[in-house]
């Protein structure tokens, strides 16, 4: 189930677009939202649907261990040479948004190592509502909540919420277990967020990831004809 709102293509086409020998570098695409929200079970579910089409390659982030990149590991959703982890050691902000030197070069080196590649996706540690990613590191942001953290978020907004290329509102199937109001939070996410996409997400239900794996083919598309 989603809200058909538009947006055309990524956010903003980097100045870096192109790697070092001249070739059109891949597309990455960040994904951020509080800890426990689905990010990384989103990022498998994404690999799984895009594996066969796509040559991706996954970023993960975490502050003490790598836990998240173990998951994919152990899921096998990509060959383990397509798959690493960052360990932060800070805040997951930080990685992201203010020194992303870690992580840029866990991205050059998967382009150097495993590439071509069409798309990386960057994923956060578990943050809070104002996490957001450097324009210098991924070139377009999904932020994930989900029912269970309250009906609220979407009308406290943050950062995350308003601003992100694409909202995720996840774990659908949890709303009557926890009395969160879906038509609630798809009109406050609207409110917030004018003509910037949502998407609301069950994994456990047919269609799955389907609407996120359907967006993020059209950033591809949108960045491959820049």
């Amino acid at each position: 189930m989603h809200l058909d709102h538009h947006h055309n293509g990524p956010a903003a086409v980097s100045a870096d677009a192109h790697r070092k020998d001249g070739s059109h570098r891949a597309l990455r695409i960040g994904l951020g939202g509080p800890v426990g929200s689905g990010k990384t079970a989103t990022v498998a579910a994404l690999c799984r649907a895009l594996r066969d089409e796509l040559s991706l390659a996954v970023v993960t982030n975490d502050i003490y261990t790598r836990e998240d990149a173990e998951f994919l590991l152990r899921e096998a959703v990509l060959p383990p040479e397509r798959i690493t982890a960052v360990e932060t050691g800070a805040c997951p902000h930080t990685a992201i948004r203010d020194d992303i030197s870690a992580n840029l070069e866990a991205v050059e080196d998967l382009e150097d190592e495993v590439g071509p590649l069409d798309l990386i996706l960057v994923e956060s540690g578990g943050d809070n509502l104002t996490a957001t990613f450097s324009k210098g590191l991924v070139d377009a942001q999904i932020f994930v909540i989900d029912v269970a953290g309250g009906d609220d978020i979407p009308r406290k907004g943050g950062p995350g919420v308003t601003t992100a290329d694409l909202l995720i509102v996840n774990k659908t199937d949890l709303a009557p277990y926890v009395g969160s109001d879906l038509a609630r939070m798809a009109a406050d996410a609207k409110a917030q967020r004018a003509e910037l996409p949502v998407v609301l997400q069950s994994l456990r239900s047919e269609t799955g990831v389907a609407d996120t794996a359907a967006w993020v083919r059209s950033q591809l598309a949108a960045w491959t004809a820049a």
